[in-house]
Order: structure tokens, then C-alpha cells, then sequence
């Protein structure tokens, strides 16, 4: 069965109640939310797993060279800091996986064939938090695919991160697919100085239209039409391929009708929507990305792409927030917990956990009726000598 999330005013409730307690941005994750969490995410590493995806686990701490190499650097800012006391050398609490898991593919596992395909689990922990994600530590959940350079590869990330999340119960997904590498091939055709595609570039992540217009020149029609094609996939490569492209930005085009073409075949109640011009949050991709979103959750639910790993390999992946996965399950019945009153042998509490009961035990005799005593014990049923009675 699919872990389902609390309802919305019992997670607000825990939220308060651990307002004066911890720092802001850090809550306590009381249960039954931490066993779903948990059964979450497991149930998301075994859609991993049942696509070849083999599980790492690197530290929640490590030198902050390692943690800030190549595009790590985009959240050097975001990296809380310590000083090692055995090394003398400078710590960072890591801020994201991907880039740790990139990190061991790379050195532990250079050696091991291509592609290389791994998956993880883990917290991670934020300087500041963000209008839609206010909470600094959140866990993760992911999957890198390290070696492979063709189109089935991004197919393959984007349809399984799909697959996984809807599995869990989460429905009406849409992705949102991005290419942030069209908008410069585009300016770059049409001569753009470099002071001057920094100002297209400003302008499209605004979607300011008066703006680019004004910076883009000779590249502002076409730039134009990146923001107004913005929305449904097919419609959006329609328009994509109506423009009069540079041999470098048409085949950035046809490979994005081809993702479009074949996740479509293969998901078709998955909502795909194109937005080319976008580039906010992606700024170390180098190549087809997405965003994951579901109809009513705050915030999205995952974002992945292609990057060049700091050993200069060409990987694509998927990370998921399970504080967002979680806001879009429903809501689950309680788990069902069996009350052995006082006196119980313990040669029946085995058999029945041997039975895949969850018991729990009374340790002294309340005097209360065994069918009121688990109740006020909050369990779903209760053993009457011979015989699992419901509650």
C-alpha cells in the first residue's frame, strides 16, 4: 500500500507547536508523517531500483572543496560551514546529492561500466529557505544516469521520475520541460555581444517582454516568440519549428520534439507543457531539464536535467523534495496497530507480530475495559484472549 501524507491542519499544528522550539526553517517530523516520509521514500528507491538504479549513501558532511566543485559553486551561498577539528580543514553540510553522487561516480566509481546508473536518499540542509519552500532541511530522493549522451536518456530520466511519483498515489502530474541552451544558440546566430545576450538573458528570466525587446536586437523576434509559445508541448514545438533557426538551435528543437514525441507514447495522462526560454534554476544544466509539478501541491515536486559531472562526464537526472511529494498524497488511513492487554504473553505477542501484526503492549493494568484501553491508546484493534476484535 502507498504511504499517504497527514491532512493539511495536522501538519500546520505540528509546524506551530515546534515554532518556539527550533530555529526557523527546522521542525520536528512527529508520526505518523515521519513512518509516511520514510515509507515514501523507500517506495521511491524501488522504482529506482526496478530500473537498474543501484543505491549510494554519501555523507551528510565532507570537505567543502569537494561539495562546492564545479557547478557546486551555484550553491556555495546556500552551504552552511564548519571547521574539522581533526583535519583543520573547512566543512560544508551538503546543500544538495546530485552533486555528491557525481562526486563518487567520478572517483569511487570511475572504474564501473557506462552508464552508470545510481540512486539515493538523504537530508539536506539550507542556509535560507525559499517562498515556496520555506523549510531549510528537506529530504531528498533521486536518481543520475552518468555515461550516456543520446536522447533515451532523458527520456528514460523523465518518464521514471514520473512513473515513481504517480505510483505513491500522487495525481494529476504535469512536466514542464525546459532547454536552457536554445536561448543563447539563438543569440549567438544573430551576433549578440556578450554585454548585450546578459540583457536578453535578464529580460527572458523576467519575462519581461518590453525589456528583451529592447536589449535583443536583431534576436528579439525570435527571443519574443520563446515567451509567447510557452504552454502545451505539441503546441509549443509547433511553434518552435515554425521559426527560421540556426542549424545549431533546429537541432536542439528536434530533439525536444522527439522527447515530447516518445514520453507523450509512452505517459500519455502526463501533462507535458514547454516553456524554452526558461533558465531560472538551471543554470549548471546543459541540456534538455525538467520540473515536476502536481495539480494542487505547493511548490514542485522534483526538477532534473542534463549537467557535465566535475570529471567532465555528460550525466542526467532527477531529484524529488518529499515535503512536496508528501503534500500530494492523500490522506491515509491510520495504521493498523493491535492492543495486547496487560498479562499477554509474550509467546502470543510473537505470534501475531510472526502474523505481520503490529502490537502494542499494555505494561500495567489500567482497570479500564480492554476495548476502551485501546482506544485511549490509539489502536485500531485489540486482542481478547483468542480472538482480533476492531476497536
Amino acid at each position: 500500500m502507498a504511504p499517504k501524507a497527514r491532512g493539511k491542519s495536522a501538519e500546520a499544528a505540528e509546524t506551530d507547536a515546534s515554532v518556539a522550539l527550533l530555529p526557523a526553517g527546522l521542525r520536528d517530523v512527529l508520526p505518523p508523517r515521519a513512518d509516511w516520509e520514510a515509507l515514501a521514500s523507500e517506495s521511491l528507491l524501488a522504482s529506482f531500483a526496478a530500473q537498474g538504479y543501484a543505491r549510494v549513501k554519501p555523507p551528510l558532511i565532507e570537505f567543502e572543496e569537494t561539495l562546492l566543485a564545479g557547478s557546486g559553486q551555484d550553491l556555495a551561498g546556500q552551504m552552511f560551514r564548519v571547521m574539522d577539528p581533526v583535519s583543520q580543514r573547512m566543512m560544508g553540510l551538503r546543500t544538495d546529492i546530485t552533486l555528491q553522487v557525481a562526486r563518487i561516480a567520478g572517483s569511487r566509481l570511475k572504474l564501473a561500466p557506462r552508464p552508470l546508473r545510481l540512486a539515493y536518499a538523504g537530508q539536506v540542509l539550507r542556509v535560507r529557505g525559499t517562498q515556496l519552500r520555506p523549510e531549510r532541511q528537506f529530504a531528498q530522493a533521486g536518481f543520475e544516469l552518468i555515461g550516456a549522451a543520446a536522447l533515451a536518456a532523458d527520456v528514460e530520466v523523465a518518464l521514471l521520475a514520473a512513473e515513481a511519483v504517480a505510483k505513491l498515489g500522487v495525481a494529476h502530474l504535469s512536466l514542464d520541460i525546459t532547454q536552457p541552451l536554445l536561448a543563447p544558440a539563438i543569440m549567438a546566430s544573430h551576433g549578440l555581444e556578450p554585454r548585450q545576450a546578459k540583457a536578453a538573458r535578464r529580460a527572458l528570466d523576467r519575462k519581461d517582454a518590453a525589456e528583451l525587446k529592447a536589449a535583443a536586437g536583431a534576436a528579439g523576434p525570435d527571443l519574443l516568440k520563446l515567451l509567447s509559445i510557452a504552454g502545451p508541448a505539441p503546441a509549443a514545438i509547433k511553434g518552435l519549428r515554425a521559426l527560421k533557426l540556426s542549424a545549431e538551435a533546429a537541432a536542439i528543437v528536434a530533439d525536444l520534439d522527439q522527447l515530447v514525441a516518445q514520453v507523450s507514447a509512452a505517459a500519455p495522462n502526463l501533462l507535458l507543457t514547454l516553456d524554452p526560454g526558461e533558465f531560472r534554476g538551471f543554470e549548471y544544466h546543459t541540456g534538455i531539464s525538467y520540473t515536476l509539478f502536481a495539480r494542487n501541491v505547493r511548490g514542485e515536486l522534483g526538477r532534473g536535467g542534463r549537467y557535465v559531472t566535475p570529471a567532465g562526464e555528460t550525466a542526467t537526472g532527477f531529484t524529488l523534495y518529499l515535503d512536496s511529494v508528501m503534500r500530494g498524497l492523500p490522506a491515509m488511513p491510520p495504521r493498523p496497530l493491535l492492543y495486547l492487554p496487560h498479562g499477554s504473553s509474550h509467546a502470543v505477542a510473537a505470534k501475531l507480530r510472526a502474523e505481520g501484526h503490529s502490537t502494542w503492549a499494555a505494561l500495567e493494568s489500567t482497570g479500564a475495559e480492554p476495548r476502551q484501553a485501546a482506544k485511549a491508546a490509539g489502536c485500531t484493534h485489540w486482542w481478547d484472549g483468542k480472538a482480533i476484535r476492531p476497536v
